[in-house]
């Protein structure tokens, strides 16, 4: 009797660990202003989307659910980088290996070119780098995309992100742990201005590297709460796939 109790409450632990798995994504308060993150291990399946297999870009969160295998879904998801009028991602886009999008300095477009920019690979590890610092090394990743600005480089601020900015978007982001195991997406529930966004990655979630993503047109899923913002169509966006 006592084995069978142990085994049921064995498994009623394994349920519950499996649940807090996928419930990655929480509300938190910093400088009192209010975000929603979303933690992922680099053993989850993280992955990258943009295109179907007609080349048709699916720029919603249901349409990848609708092209992802039956017993498949998205877990959480993000828009993942900037892109052009015609939805292409501006800068590096990496997918299965194959760079879809070449790797570029920053030039004038927007906010990616408030150098230094940087990309967010996926590997075994996650990571954010620099983008003079991938360059050089001449870095692959099984997935990437870039965007810009860096928001947090090696520990600092980018010099660039001045206290009390007067520019204030809906904005989202990651940042990653120092040994490449989590990765955390985060987006502003209310209008926030980079300074103190960039401050939520270093100083609230200890992470020493971070990148900004978008504004104005940042959007999050996530399957456990049954947010799904809508609008329109996306460019770049990552998400996890978990069994559906």
């Amino acid at each position: 009797m006592r084995n069978l109790v142990t085994f049921f409450t064995c498994l009623l632990c394994a349920s519950a660990f499996a649940q807090d798995a996928v419930a990655a994504c929480e509300d938190v308060i910093w400088l009192d202003q209010s975000y929603t993150i979303c933690e992922v291990s680099a053993d989850e399946d993280l992955r990258l989307f943009h295109s179907d297999e007609t080349g048709e870009v699916m720029g919603h969160f249901s349409t990848i659910n609708n092209t992802l295998p039956d017993d498949q879904m998205l877990g959480f998801a993000m828009n993942a980088g900037m892109y052009h009028d015609d939805y292409s991602p501006v800068g590096l886009y990496v997918e299965q290996g194959n760079i879809k999008s070449p790797l570029a300095s920053g030039g004038g477009y927007g906010n990616f070119g408030l150098t230094p920019n940087g990309v967010f690979c996926i590997n075994d590890m996650l990571n954010v780098i620099e983008t003079d610092t991938f360059r050089e090394n001449n870095l692959t990743c099984e997935y990437a995309t870039q965007s810009g600005p860096m928001l947090v480089i090696d520990g600092a601020l980018h010099p660039r992100l001045l206290p009390g900015g007067t520019s204030k978007y809906i904005r989202n982001g990651v940042g990653t742990s120092a040994d490449g195991q989590r990765a955390v997406f985060a987006i502003s529930n209310e209008r926030v201005n980079f300074h103190d966004f960039a401050t939520l990655f270093r100083d609230h979630l200890n992470l020493p590297n971070a990148l900004y993503f978008d504004g104005k047109v940042s959007r999050l899923y996530d399957s456990i709460s049954g947010r799904s913002d809508f609008g329109f169509s996306l460019g770049v966006i990552v998400g996890t796939v978990k069994p559906r």
